[in-house]
């Protein structure tokens, strides 16, 4: 079997141009040297750059065959003799700059399929259909009545628009997406198998059986946002489902009718959001984290991995637990239950 490289080698490149790229400086000099490949740390060989920002790696650091690490002050002197240390103030980031430079096509998904410009034989646009100059489409895609989607925007392959939905300019539609009563903004990606706009769960229950609420608001997609594969976001009961500018959304995340979600928010995988419920600015969900219907998460605040939110959260509050509460009090309970279940286990030592 062959052994493709789906993303193209880069021309090797200066570490003074690198240092340039990312703002940052070489306190051993080194400025000449060429890189001309990217690795993690164990595995990097001459010519390759690497990064360095969590101290648990410091024994891999001194033992980096690498040419060059990114790397912050602090840690410079632990960079080995012969690797060319290049200080950055949040490496990290600094690596993500490098890469958006040296590989720019892996910024955004690629064509599925050989359509490079154009709409493919094989999509099924609906007349009524308005699709600026320069927009994309694959083959297997459908568009609806009405739609209508900005330039440089790319449906891949066999993704559904339905009618009336609203594509902004410069976004990615993943395949297999599914996007009804939907309005998205500029330059957002959705990858394969997002469904947005579906029913949402809304049902007036009795002991005769359970009778369906309409649902007639929308998702409104803003700006700059990034959903990852198989998530999916009701559209709204009797508002708008919002999702705002520059929030990041991971893998198979549900997010529930009438949710309000902030700018710039961040998302991880298999997060529950049940509906209107509202996430302020720059609030984090660690993954597996449940959050009940009609609750709201302060602008700011951080929720600890498989927690489950069960009342409002203040700005800027650090909460975990199930219940999820203050991180401190979380801890001294785990720690609690700990020392109580050590003493247990010593009384029924003792007993043997």
């Amino acid at each position: 079997m062959s052994d493709p490289c789906f993303f193209a080698p880069f021309e090797p490149v200066a570490l003074a141009t690198v240092a340039e790229w990312v703002t940052g400086d070489l306190p051993r000099g080194g400025g000449e040297v060429q890189v001309s490949g990217v690795a993690p740390l164990e595995d990097a060989s001459a010519g390759d750059i690497v990064f360095f920002d969590n101290p648990k790696y410091l024994p891999v650091l001194a033992t980096t065959s690498a040419t060059a690490c990114i790397v912050a002050r602090k840690h410079a002197d632990k960079v080995p003799e012969g690797v060319v240390p290049l200080v950055a103030d949040q490496p990290y980031k600094a690596w993500a700059q490098l890469l958006a430079r040296l590989y720019p096509a892996s910024m955004r998904p690629v064509a599925l399929e050989g359509t490079a410009s154009g709409i493919s034989p094989h999509a099924r646009i609906d007349a009524s259909a308005r699709l600026e100059a320069g927009v994309v489409v694959e083959a297997g895609a459908v568009v609806g009545p009405e739609a209508e989607i900005g330039s440089g925007t790319r449906i891949q392959a066999n993704a559904v628009i339905g009618a009336g939905v609203r594509i902004g300019r410069d976004c990615t539609v993943g395949a297999n997406a599914v996007l009804q009563h939907t309005l998205v903004g500029d330059r957002v990606i959705l990858h394969p198998g997002v469904c947005t706009g579906q029913d949402g769960f809304g049902f007036a229950m009795g002991p005769g059986g359970h009778l369906k609420v309409p649902q007639i608001g929308r998702v409104i997609i803003q700006n700059d946002v990034e959903i990852g594969a198989n998530t999916t976001v009701d559209r709204g009961a009797n508002r708008d489902t919002i999702i705002g500018e520059g929030t990041k959304i991971d893998n198979q995340v549900q997010i529930g009718h009438n949710v309000v979600i902030g700018r710039h928010c961040v998302i991880v995988s298999q997060v529950g959001i049940s509906g209107s419920a509202t996430l302020e600015d720059y609030v984090a969900l660690g993954g597996q984290t449940g959050v009940r219907g009609h609750v709201t998460i302060g602008m700011g605040a951080q929720i600890a991995a498989v927690s489950v939110v069960e009342a409002d959260v203040p700005a800027g509050a650090r909460y975990g637990g199930v219940p999820a509460k203050p991180v401190k009090v979380w801890f001294r309970e785990i720690m609690t239950l700990a020392k109580l279940a050590e003493r247990g286990a010593g009384s029924a030592r003792d007993k043997d």
